[in-house]
């Protein structure tokens, strides 16, 4: 069955909880005991309406506060799809958790309030989308109910947003406008009897009608080594597989391919998928690899087709967003992790501090938390590496401090 990840984005209260609560519901993904939680909390609390949004907010802090504080990964199926959904919070302290749910989606939701239509969170929670090249956006004009299901306001909010749209420098993104009310379940998985002028699917029927060719990178075969099968039975005595996951393309018995970054060639002799054996692969299969000769491939090794070489570099520029409270620096050392090669690294010299509003860049010496800015890294051995715009998958890192071993970056190589 496909599984399609989504992240949700939106200004705090915009609904993001209660819209997923609310899929969970009509898709019949809560239990009966969360369901009657549910009801005995929005009771307790005077509500005449269900508060779906505690199906999502686990943190005590969360459900007093009414606000979404970390990332919550909610998981559910239908008939026809799986679904795992990032919900993201709102807050702009909490832009680094936004990048961090949205960094694996393959679509992104951004809820906007009908009452206060485009806004400043929505310019950051699209530019962060731009910038992760997020393919699919649903922008959910949510609390339509609270202005008369008014076919004006959502006209006037979807006109604000194509004048942002515009400003985007990712033109593939495709963007759908869909008009809601989360807390009655209006155009969420059934269509809403209120807002007869709009024709268009719920959101729900969007999500299904996605397919993997609407959302999946595609690019030059990627086959980053994660590690070296070597069997101690007798019957596989003279195995040698090499296990990963395959991106950008597909692979298949019979291509010429190079290892880096040894530059050694030799072909695909078989494909192995747990217990069976086929002729291609499709990207972003987990698979195991033989190759025609015994050749000298490691961990943090990449396998490539033929004449599709990557980048291969001892300095890159990338795009940071910075994830920790000690500021980033010149000359300070972090460990690169790059699929599965780790790099020791030093900041070179931090550039600019790019503004999520589409407003331009400022020179900069230093970036703070959840600041994003474009900076030049040093590495201590050669990465091969794609521009993030050419390959998701193989354009992307995370800067490890050596001190603590927390992830203190996000990078996305120019």
């Amino acid at each position: 069955m496909e599984v399609l990840k989504i992240a949700t984005a939106g200004s705090v209260d915009d609904g993001k909880s209660t819209l997923i609560g609310r899929l969970l519901y009509d898709t019949k993904s809560l239990t009966t005991d969360k369901i009657e939680a549910i009801e005995k909390s929005s009771k307790q609390k005077g509500y005449d309406y269900l508060d779906f949004s505690l199906a999502t907010d686990g943190l005590v802090a969360e459900r007093e506060q009414g606000i979404t504080i970390d990332v919550a990964h909610i998981y559910f199926s239908t008939a026809k799809k799986s679904y795992i959904i990032a919900d993201t919070p709102g807050h702009v302290e909490y832009t680094r958790n936004m990048v961090t749910g949205a960094s694996t989606s393959q679509v992104s939701i951004i809820l906007i309030d009908a009452r206060k239509g485009v806004i400043e969170q929505t310019y950051r929670h699209f530019f962060i989308n731009n910038l992760l090249r997020v393919k699919e956006v649903i922008v959910a004009v949510n609390k339509m109910d609270l202005v008369d299901y008014s076919e004006d306001v959502f006209n006037k909010i979807k006109a604000d947003f194509q004048a942002l749209n515009a400003k985007s420098s990712f033109q593939e993104q495709n963007v759908t406008y869909i008009p809601l009310s989360a807390i009655n379940g209006g155009n969420v998985a059934d269509r809403s009897e209120n807002m007869p002028w709009y024709t268009g699917q719920t959101v729900l029927e969007h999500l299904e009608d996605l397919t993997p060719e609407d959302v999946f990178e595609t690019g030059k075969t990627r086959f980053p080594v994660q590690t070296v099968i070597r069997p101690k039975t007798e019957e596989y005595h003279d195995f040698r597989g090499y296990a990963g996951k395959l991106y950008g393309n597909s692979i298949q018995v019979g291509d010429a391919v190079t290892v880096l970054p040894s530059l050694t060639e030799s072909k695909v002799s078989k494909i192995h998928f747990f217990d069976q054996q086929f002729d291609e692969a499709k990207a972003g299969s987990s698979i195991v690899v033989e190759l025609e000769n015994d050749i000298n491939v490691t961990r943090g090794d990449m396998i490539v087709k033929l004449g599709e070489l990557p980048q291969v570099e001892k300095e890159i520029n990338a795009t940071i967003c910075w994830m920790d409270s000690k500021k980033l620096v010149p000359g300070t050392k972090y460990l690169v992790q790059h699929n599965t090669n780790r790099v020791l690294a030093k900041i070179d010299t931090i550039k600019n501090v790019i503004a999520t509003d589409y407003s331009g860049a400022t020179p900069a010496t230093q970036l703070a938390i959840n600041e994003i800015g474009e900076v030049t890294i040093k590495l201590s051995k050669a990465l091969y590496f794609d521009s993030y715009n050419e390959n998701k998958s193989n354009g992307a890192f995370i800067l490890i401090d050596t001190n603590t071993n927390t992830t203190a970056g996000v990078g996305f190589i120019n």
